[in-house]
């Protein structure tokens, strides 16, 4: 190597030294607030900027502590990761902190440190071993515009409440929080929620248009804040969170919650102060709102479990009529969740065969003889036992299964009444009456299944009647009219069940093909004497009625929930047809059926 290729690998000493006064120059002149701190923490060498921004000379920060001067100790994982920078352990480290300027001010920084190089062989001007650069980047501006960006993202922009996701975020740190010592136990405290819906809000938006609904919205939040702003007191935590979840549907988290009274009593107040018309630019409104409200210990509850029971809570607060507050209840919860067990488990049971039938006699008034038997379905469920019709059939005739559930009713019966037919061929037969619902006659062709039926089990349609109740065939046309009337013409017999109790309108008994009425219990119940009770003449007069008018038409007549001798003797006077109750017999299998066929009568 020449001398000339060495002086330009090599630099002269003089250009060493004048490298190194650059960078000492570059290092103060620089706007960039920095400093070199040694091994032990202790600043060496501070730039202009950095003095500027502590309020502090040069020399009144050398020798100073960084950590101290910047608040690095605040906390154990900064201060483990900033020695483990000075120990060279690790050669960055990088945190945030809060500082304040020298003119009030407060500022975000981020502050970052790097180990500096050690001396290279042959530089005895080269930084000492262990030193650091501690650099100062001002990102209050950056903080400010993600603080704004955060608000917008957590907040909803009609009503400036905040959004579903603050109100969870907050509702998961409420629950979150450690527990304090309440005497000689841990304790976490309560924690309440108070779910509302405006009820008939979507009206709104119908009738006066989006604009006026948003201002509606707009008003309601304000109104809610100023119960919430009343109620929250003192609260470490300010006022309680109002937050709008979407659409018309508004909660209000009370933390810290001094139990169910607290609760009530702010959602009464909400109440009334909804309940005050609403002036929206000339239009007076007035609404009401649905609250669910929910209050419990913060052990054990989860953002998922307590919004959950809110939502159920609401939605009985809608059932129970609306314009109230409702307050969870663990045993109705209860009711529901066997409700909605029931409900998944209904089309999979009858696949499964889980449905019996068992069969109660209807008795001739006069003689005691057995004319027939109502099919009454019984669901033998393995988790709840043996269940009668009214714990399964409203559901299934909510879910549609009760077309599924009827068809096999229908089946079953008819099969079991020509089967009796078969083996009594000497006994006059009993016709088998089965329950139909509404829902069967809309969703189902009804009179393709009835005759299909009777083809396929041989039983003569004039030994099948079908029940329908009387609300059920009220205001009967079109289609339900035509299957009724198109059943009929085949000969199968209609009757009305529970006659007396719905819109008791005698119109329709002279459009409609009804061969019989079922009078219901209710009017039975009123002939029983009971121990120091009278029956009802109006009860007797009103039931004695119904049969005469009955008669008149054509229409045979049955009385339900007959239990006594008197009862049975009564109603035998006025002329019911036939009877039907616990005096006679329980529903039973259909092998009793079977003994009671020819062997006598059941009169009493």
């Amino acid at each position: 190597m020449s001398i000339t290729e060495r002086h330009h690998a090599w630099p002269s000493a003089g250009t060493e030294r004048s490298e190194h006064h650059d960078y000492r120059a570059a290092f103060r002149a620089a706007t960039l607030p920095m400093a070199v701190v040694d091994h032990e923490g202790l600043v060496v060498a501070a730039n202009d900027a950095l003095g500027g921004l502590l309020g502090l000379s040069d020399a009144a920060l050398t020798a100073q502590s960084a950590a101290d001067l910047l608040d690095l100790v605040a906390d154990d994982h900064t201060w483990r990761a900033y020695r483990e920078v000075l120990h060279r352990r690790r050669s960055r480290f990088c945190c945030t902190r809060r500082l304040k300027h020298p003119d009030g001010r407060a500022l975000w920084a981020e502050i970052t440190v790097v180990t500096m190089p050690g001396p290279e062989a042959g530089r005895a001007d080269a930084p000492e071993p262990g030193r650091v650069l501690l650099s100062i980047t001002d990102i209050s501006d950056r903080r400010a515009l993600q603080k704004r960006l955060r608000h917008l993202q957590m907040h909803d922009p009609l009503t400036r409440l905040p959004n579903r996701t603050l109100f969870f975020e907050r509702l998961s740190a409420a629950l979150e929080t450690p527990p304090y010592r309440n005497g000689s136990a841990p304790h976490r405290g309560r924690i309440g929620l108070c779910y509302l819906d405006l009820d008939g809000f979507k009206a709104v938006n119908d009738t006066l248009g989006h604009r006026t609904g948003d201002r509606l919205l707009a008003a309601v939040a304000a109104r809610l804040s100023d119960c919430a702003a009343q109620d929250g007191g003192p609260h470490p935590r300010g006022p309680h969170l109002v937050a709008r979840l979407g659409g018309d549907e508004f909660a209000l988290l009370v933390e810290d919650s001094a139990g169910t009274q607290q609760l009530t009593d702010l959602a009464r107040k909400v109440l009334a102060a909804l309940q005050k018309p609403f002036d929206l630019g000339g239009q007076r409104l007035s609404v009401s709102a649905s609250i669910g409200v929910v209050e419990r210990p913060v052990d054990g509850t989860t953002a998922t479990g307590l919004m959950q029971a809110a939502d159920t809570t609401l939605y009985w607060a809608k059932a129970d009529g609306k314009a109230r507050w409702t307050v969870f209840d663990p045993e109705r919860n209860a009711h529901r969740m066997t409700r909605q067990t029931l409900s998944s488990n209904l089309r999979p049971a009858v696949e499964r065969g889980e449905f019996t039938i068992e069969y109660q006699p209807l008795v001739g008034m006069a003689d005691g003889v057995v004319r027939g038997v109502e099919a009454l379905v019984r669901w033998n469920h393995p988790q709840f036992g043996m269940l009668s019709p009214n714990r399964f059939v409203t559901i299934a005739e909510e879910d549609g299964s009760i077309v599924q559930l009827g068809r096999w009713v229908l089946r079953s019966a008819c099969r079991q009444a020509r089967r009796w037919q078969l083996d009594h061929p000497s006994e006059p037969p009993l016709f088998i009456s089965v329950n139909v619902a509404v829902r069967q006659v809309w969703d189902s062709d009804l009179v393709t299944d009835v005759a299909e039926i009777l083809a396929e089990t041989g039983l003569d349609p004039g030994l099948l009647q079908l029940e329908l109740t009387e609300s059920a065939v009220m205001g009967s046309a079109g289609r339900p009219l035509q299957a009724l009337r198109a059943l009929s013409d085949m000969g199968v017999r209609i009757a009305i069940d529970d006659f007396g109790t719905g819109y008791s309108n005698l119109a329709y008994l002279s459009r409609l093909p009804v061969s019989v009425l079922k009078l219901d219990g209710s009017f039975v119940r009123g002939f029983r004497y009971e121990e120091g009770d009278r029956p009802s003449p109006a009860d007797e007069t009103i039931v004695e009625a119904m049969v005469a008018l009955a008669h008149r038409l054509g229409l045979t007549v049955t009385a339900e929930c007959v239990e006594t001798v008197d009862q049975a003797e009564r109603l035998r006077r006025i002329g019911c047809d036939t009877g039907q109750g616990w005096l006679y017999s329980r529903a039973v299998a259909p092998e009793r059926i079977a003994e009671l066929i020819g062997g006598g009568s059941l009169k009493v």
